[in-house]
């Protein structure tokens, strides 16, 4: 079978492709016809589910789960604010230094897949943060006019937080964050959202203590046809 025969329920990931040498794909639907669709064709597969949808069909179709994201929001008027000294934002950096945060920083779901090599889970990461730059939606952290990490974005979503590792736990993530987050509203949105795993706790509990509230959890599925290369 061709592709793009018969895949009325799969979206290229093409921003997945070029890191794993492989076709990949969202799936759309949890429905069995679309479930049927991801064996029809090699190719690496995300699926997102509602946490108490019943799984057994996902895994009978060899799906497997990889993570369960936590996606709260903030309201303006509940953004907390916490203020450090010698502390800016700006547009203007080195986007090699920002890579250099990034490659020390990075870990998500795809680091999870055990069917993903950890090299090519860090080229996707660097890849995302380098698009993210090209596009002009990283905002540079500075603390007495050193790069200390960055804050990546889209609209009104936060999307990555890079810390130094000489600059974390000295109180300077939260004012760093709340600032961006407030440059971000200052766009012209009423509320940020963003996407945590579970298991990051330091960020699901930096996020708290800014004024994000829960709105909604989705659990994370993967399955690959083929080999990863």
């Amino acid at each position: 079978m061709k592709k793009g025969d018969n895949m009325t329920h799969l979206r290229e990931t093409p921003w997945d492709k070029r890191n794993f040498n492989i076709n990949t794909y969202e799936v759309t639907s949890t429905d069995e016809e679309a479930l049927r669709e991801t064996d029809q064709f090699a190719g690496h597969y995300t699926i997102k589910v509602n946490p108490l949808e019943n799984p057994k069909t996902l895994l009978q179709h060899g799906f497997y789960y990889v993570d369960t994201l936590i996606e709260p929001i903030c309201k303006k008027e509940n953004l907390k604010l916490f203020e450090a000294s010698d502390i800016n934002l700006s547009k203007t950096y080195d986007p090699e230094e920002v890579l250099k945060i990034a490659e020390e920083s990075m870990h998500g779901r795809f680091h999870r897949d055990f069917n993903i090599p950890d090299s090519m889970a860090d080229k996707r990461y660097v890849n995302w943060v380098n698009d993210l730059h090209q596009s002009g939606k990283i905002i540079a952290l500075y603390y007495q006019n050193d790069l200390a990490g960055y804050y990546g974005f889209d609209q009104n979503k936060v999307l990555l937080l890079g810390i130094h590792k000489e600059y974390r736990s000295r109180g300077l993530t939260k004012a760093f964050t709340s600032l961006a987050c407030k440059e971000q509203l200052a766009s012209g949105y009423d509320e940020l959202k963003t996407s945590i795993s579970a298991v990051n706790v330091a960020s699901l509990n930096l996020f708290n203590a800014l004024g994000f509230r829960l709105k909604s959890t989705v659990d994370v599925y993967h399955k690959l046809n083929g080999e990863v290369t």
